[in-house]
């Protein structure tokens, strides 16, 4: 689905692992300024649109910035980060959106493409990056497996620090290394939160610990640095739950809970925003570009919109 970026603008037309911290740290870390809580868009169920699509979309919900995919798939390949990445950042600038976040496949520090990615991203004025997950080795062991990787994150946290850039691990359900948050908590007390620390996803913590989410999100609070939000609710599929996202609001989670955590543990950290329900319904990727993005626009707006709502109930903003 594809769109041409030409008919696109005519259309519109017409309608011990510890590592040092810098003295000079506040001088890299972004500007808090007015907006406490910045809100960007993972671009993920948009990639494949017009880069322009998708910045409109963005900026015509309300929604101030984009969470941009740099990874093999994304909007941005690996191999073409040099180009691509700046080229696009600039392109959203142009409708006033910040680019200060990518989601990567970051695991290792030995990747061809990893510090290329840091030095590009850093240099393109980008603030926080989303690791890639760790899989368990059962043959090793639950415990040998968060060794080997702590192990592996000194170099990233060190390229990290080289770059000035922040790299997050997003908890994430079922067998990753992170999904009980607890995992996650070994993995990275020992890093300077400034440098390697949580994307802290609230809807994968409470599918994994309905009831104990909110003490895994406590043991983590210091190295909390992005909050990816999203919602979900159980659904029976063949005689088996399985978590199914829905719009913020709709699901299971608390949100007038986690926004007081939130508060309450101090937690100050941008925002992305993950769509992970239908944006269109099925048949309406036949309509027009203008009728798709009217709905699109309309369905994050709403999802903004509750975000907002609560950091104002909170006076978070």
């Amino acid at each position: 689905m594809i769109q041409n970026r030409r008919k696109f603008i005519s259309t519109m037309a017409v309608g011990s692992i510890a590592v040092p911290l810098l003295s000079d740290l506040k001088s890299w870390l972004p500007e808090q300024g007015k907006v406490r809580y910045p809100i960007s868009l993972f671009s993920k169920p948009l990639d494949n649109y017009d880069f322009d699509f998708i910045c409109d979309c963005i900026a015509r919900s309300g929604i101030g910035g984009i969470d941009l995919t740099v990874r093999p798939g994304g909007k941005v390949e690996p191999g073409a980060v040099e180009t691509s990445l700046p080229k696009l950042i600039h392109t959203a600038g142009k409708f006033h959106l910040v680019t200060d976040m990518i989601v990567t496949g970051i695991v290792s520090a030995a990747d061809p493409y990893t510090e290329n990615i840091l030095r590009t991203a850093s240099d393109s004025g980008v603030k926080y990056y989303r690791l890639g997950w760790f899989e368990y080795d059962y043959k090793s062991g639950i415990w040998e497996t968060l060794q080997k990787y702590r192990t592996s994150l000194i170099d990233i946290a060190e390229l990290n620090r080289k770059y000035k850039i922040h790299g997050g691990y997003q908890n994430h359900s079922g067998e990753w290394v992170g999904g009980p948050v607890w995992d996650l908590h070994e993995l990275l007390r020992d890093f300077q939160p400034e440098f390697l620390g949580s994307q802290y996803d609230v809807r994968h913590a409470m599918v994994e610990g309905t009831d104990t989410w909110m003490i895994g999100m406590r043991l983590i609070a210091s190295h909390i640095k992005t909050l990816a939000i999203k919602d979900f609710m159980w659904k029976t599929a063949g005689g088996k739950p399985e978590p199914v996202s829905v719009p913020l609001g709709e699901g299971m989670i608390d949100w007038d809970l986690y926004f007081k955590m939130v508060k309450e543990l101090n937690i100050l950290a941008p925002i992305t925003l993950h769509i992970e329900y239908p944006l269109l319904e099925q048949g309406e990727e036949k309509l027009s570009l203008i009728q798709q993005q009217e709905i699109i626009v309309r369905k994050l707006k709403k999802d903004t919109d509750f975000i907002s709502g609560y950091l104002r109930k909170y006076q978070l903003i």
